[in-house]
């Protein structure tokens, strides 16, 4: 088993990016079905930075972030997370690096249809062996406005209160990461604005990096960087 090191949180002398991407690429299928997803991407992100990343359907983004999450393996380049070589963890690895470090929201929820709400965030808690579990889920639960619905099951759920419960549960670790992937796309104009206000505290209480992808230009304007992608590779960066 590969011992992994903490992911710190941001801090004044943290000089070191907590993302160190090098001609990161990414090919889905062989042979003459292959399709270049990501071309040769180079990125660094600093600990404790907020990111948002733009770009048209199909420019590569949500790709780029499984990578960057460990959800997906490049093809070539490397990539480091808080000093780990992810392009060389096993997929068990990858899966413990993940636990209880890294938060990621998908636009699917991926919850589990036999689980309530509360269950289902309290679940990773408890795996990831975090204090408290059940009083932490409830209350994240609750900080999203999901108080009234701890004990009911996915499908008993509006695909907004799903939405919730999936950001619920990827930030009640406190991870030093966060990806979210259009966390507001399925929740109306006030849900969606308390949603993200709600993970833009948690990054400010804990130190944590966020990265989320939007087509939202004033959740962009939030950030304290915008990195726009088109046709797999970095068209525009605000850091740079």
């Amino acid at each position: 088993m590969t011992s992994l090191s903490p992911i710190q949180p941001a801090s004044s002398d943290t000089a070191e990016p907590v993302i160190r991407a090098r001609d990161l690429r990414l090919t889905l299928g062989e042979g003459e079905a292959a399709v270049e997803i990501l071309r040769g991407i180079d990125l660094d992100v600093m600990h404790g930075e907020t990111l948002a990343l733009l770009g048209p359907s199909g420019s590569g983004k949500s790709s780029l972030m499984s990578v960057l999450s460990g959800l997906e393996r490049a093809t070539s380049g490397s990539l480091t997370v808080a000093g780990e070589d992810f392009t060389a963890l096993s997929e068990d690895d990858l899966a413990r690096a993940r636990r209880g470090r890294i938060g990621i929201v998908l636009q699917a929820f991926h919850l589990l249809p036999t689980m309530t709400a509360t269950e289902n965030v309290a679940t990773p808690l408890e795996l990831a062996a975090i204090d408290d579990p059940w009083p932490r889920a409830a209350a994240e639960l609750e900080a999203v406005g999901l108080g009234h619905r701890l004990t009911h099951y996915p499908a008993q759920l509006s695909g907004g209160e799903q939405q919730r419960v999936a950001i619920a549960r990827a930030i009640a670790s406190r991870p030093p990461l966060i990806f979210a992937d259009e966390p507001t796309g399925n929740l109306d104009a006030s849900t969606g604005e308390s949603v993200i206000e709600v993970l833009f505290r948690r990054r400010e209480e804990t130190g944590a990096t966020l990265i989320i992808i939007t087509h939202d230009p004033a959740l962009a304007e939030r950030c304290d960087r915008v990195v726009t992608m088109g046709d797999g590779v970095i068209a525009s960066d605000t850091g740079a």
